[in-house]
C-alpha cells in the first residue's frame, strides 16, 4: 500500500498559515544574503509581511468549522482490539483546522508580530545577526502553528521540537555575551531531557494502544484496562505530559526558565514566555481533552497538584527578585500555574465546559506580558533600581507598565487581569476544586506584593541609578502601544477573550 493511498482530502488552504510561515522563513533568510549593510533592517519588515500574511487564510477558514487534512482511512486504523468496532472512527486526521486551531495560531501570530516589532530597533545594538535571527523567529513560529492543528502523536512531537530548536540557537544569539551561551546552554540540556522523557512516553502509550492518532488512542483508553497494560498506559501518559510540562514552565520542570529569560535578547524571552508557552499549553489540552480524555480522573489530580506548586513557587520566589527580566520569569511561571487551573478538572463534561477559561487567561496573558517585556526591552536595563523614580524621566513609558503590572496583578485599572482570573476561579469551583480555588486566592494575594512594589518604585523619588534614556525608537513604542491598545480593549469589553473558544 502506497503512502498516497493512506492519505486522503489532502487541503493545502487549512495548512496555509504554517507554509506562508516556513515559506517566508526561507525567502526571509535568503533575502538578507544579498542586502548591502545598511538595508539589513528591511528584513524586519519583510518578517512583519509574512506575518500578517499568514493571518488571512486563517481569517478566512474563520469561525472555524473543523476541517480535517491528512487522515488515515478506517482500514489501515488499529481497531481490531476494540470491542464493539466503532462504524465511525474519529479522530484519524493528522492535521485539523477548527476553532482551537485557529486562535492558537492567531495569538501566535499576534505575539510573534509584537516581538519582531520589539526586535527592529535592538539587532544592531544587540549585534545579533539580522538574518539568522529572523530565519529561526519565523521557523520556530512555524512549528507552534503545526502544533496547534496536529491529531496525532508523531506531529504533536515533531512540531514541538520544530518549537524549541530554533529557540535555543535565539536564546545564544548573543554570541559576545557569555551568559547568552550559558542560557542557551541550560536550555537545551533540560529540553532534550525532558524530550527523551516525553519520547519515552509516546512509545509506551503506541505499545499499549497500537496508535499514533488522537481519537483512535483515547477509544482505546477509554476500553476496560487490566493487568501490565493499565500501569503501561498510566506510566505512559505521564511522561508524555513531562514534555509539555517542561515547555510551559511547570514546577518541578521549571529551572531552565529564569537563567534562560536573563541570558537570551528581552524580545525573546518575551516570545518564550507567551508564543512558546501558548505551544506548550495548546499541546497539553491537546492530549488531556482528547487523546487521553478518558483518564482525566488520572491526569486531572497530577494536573491540580502541577498548578498548585507551579503558582505558589513561581510567586514565592518572585518575591526576592531584583532583576526585571528574572522577575517577569517568575511572574510567567506562576501565571502558568493559574492557566493549569481549568485543566485539573476531572471529568470530561468538565473539562470541555471549562477549558475555555485558560484558553481565555492565555490570550489576555500573552497581550499584558509582551506588553511588560515591551517597556523594559525599551529602558534598557534589567535592574530593578533603574525603574525607581521612572515616571519622571519616562512617564509614558512608566505608566504603560504600571498599567501592565497591575493588569497581571488583576487590580483596576487593569480589570482584564481580574477577569481572567475569575474565569479560572470558576472553573475551579465548577469543577470541585475548592481547595485548588483556595491556593490561587493566595497566590493571587503573594503576587500583590511584588507587582505593587514595581508600580511603586515607578514613582518614588528617582535614584542614582534611574534610567534616563531617551525616546525609543519608533517600531518599539508602537509595539507598546498596540499591546496597551489591546490590554484597554479587553479591560473595557472582555467578551471576545472569553467567549473566544
Amino acid at each position: 500500500m502506497t503512502v498516497a493511498s493512506l492519505v486522503q482530502n489532502i487541503s493545502y488552504a487549512q495548512i496555509a498559515a504554517p507554509l506562508v510561515v516556513a515559506g517566508g522563513a526561507l525567502a526571509v533568510l535568503i533575502t538578507e544574503l544579498f542586502l548591502p549593510p545598511r538595508f539589513k533592517q528591511a528584513v524586519s519588515w519583510l518578517s512583519l509581511a509574512v506575518l500578517a500574511g499568514a493571518a488571512a487564510p486563517d481569517l478566512a477558514l474563520w469561525p472555524g468549522r473543523t476541517r480535517g487534512t491528512f487522515c488515515m482511512p478506517p482500514s489501515v486504523i488499529n481497531v481490531s482490539s476494540l470491542s464493539p468496532i466503532p462504524k465511525n472512527l474519529p479522530g484519524s486526521c493528522s492535521y485539523v483546522a477548527d476553532r482551537f486551531t485557529l486562535l492558537f495560531q492567531f495569538i501566535a501570530l499576534a505575539g510573534a508580530f509584537v516581538v519582531v516589532l520589539m526586535s527592529v530597533s535592538s539587532m544592531k545594538r544587540d549585534r545579533v545577526p539580522t538574518g539568522e535571527y529572523h530565519f529561526l523567529l519565523l521557523s520556530s513560529v512555524a512549528g507552534v502553528l503545526v502544533l496547534a492543528g496536529s491529531r496525532d502523536l508523531i506531529s504533536l512531537t515533531i512540531a514541538l521540537e520544530t518549537v524549541s530548536l530554533p529557540a535555543f540557537a535565539l536564546v545564544g544569539l548573543k554570541r559576545w555575551s557569555g551568559r547568552s551561551s550559558e542560557a542557551a546552554l541550560k536550555f537545551f540540556l533540560v529540553s532534550v531531557a525532558s524530550t527523551a522523557v516525553m519520547l519515552f512516553g509516546i512509545s509506551l502509550v503506541y505499545g499499549a494502544t497500537g496508535n499514533v492518532h488522537f481519537g483512535p488512542v483515547a477509544l482505546h483508553l477509554a476500553q476496560p484496562l487490566t493487568g501490565p497494560v493499565r500501569h503501561l498506559v498510566y506510566l505512559g501518559v505521564g511522561l508524555t505530559l513531562v514534555g509539555f510540562a517542561f515547555k510551559v514552565s511547570a514546577v518541578p520542570f521549571h529551572f531552565w526558565t529564569p537563567d534562560t529569560y536573563a541570558g537570551a535578547p528581552v524580545p525573546i524571552a518575551a516570545y518564550l514566555s507567551v508564543v512558546s508557552k501558548a505551544a506548550g499549553f495548546a499541546g497539553l489540552i491537546l492530549l488531556t481533552g482528547t487523546a487521553f480524555s478518558p483518564l482525566l480522573n488520572k491526569t486531572g489530580p497530577l494536573l491540580a497538584v502541577l498548578a498548585a506548586l507551579t503558582m505558589s513557587i513561581g510567586n514565592l520566589v518572585a518575591l526576592r527578585q531584583t532583576d526585571a527580566v528574572r522577575l517577569l520569569a517568575w511572574s510567567t511561571i506562576g501565571q502558568a500555574g493559574y492557566i493549569l487551573v481549568p485543566l485539573a478538572a476531572h471529568d470530561p463534561q468538565s473539562y470541555s465546559k471549562h477549558v475555555d477559561a485558560s484558553i481565555a487567561y492565555l490570550i489576555m496573558y500573552a497581550a499584558m506580558n509582551l506588553g511588560a517585556f515591551a517597556v523594559v526591552h525599551s529602558v534598557r536595563s534589567t535592574s530593578l533600581e533603574a525603574y525607581r523614580g521612572l515616571a519622571k524621566t519616562r512617564p509614558l513609558a512608566s505608566a504603560a507598565l504600571a498599567f501592565f503590572l497591575l493588569c497581571l496583578a488583576g487590580l483596576p485599572p487593569g480589570v482584564m487581569g481580574l477577569f481572567a482570573k475569575v474565569a479560572v476561579f470558576g472553573a475551579a469551583a465548577g469543577s470541585h476544586l475548592v481547595w485548588l480555588a483556595v491556593v490561587m486566592a493566595v497566590n493571587v494575594v503573594i503576587a500583590l506584593y511584588y507587582y505593587l512594589s514595581w508600580t511603586a518604585r515607578l514613582f518614588a523619588t528617582p535614584g542614582e541609578l534611574t534610567a534616563s534614556v531617551g525616546r525609543s525608537p519608533t517600531t518599539l513604542r508602537f509595539a507598546i502601544g498596540l499591546t496597551v491598545l489591546v490590554a484597554v480593549v479587553f479591560s473595557v469589553w472582555p467578551q471576545p477573550a472569553l467567549g473566544a473558544f
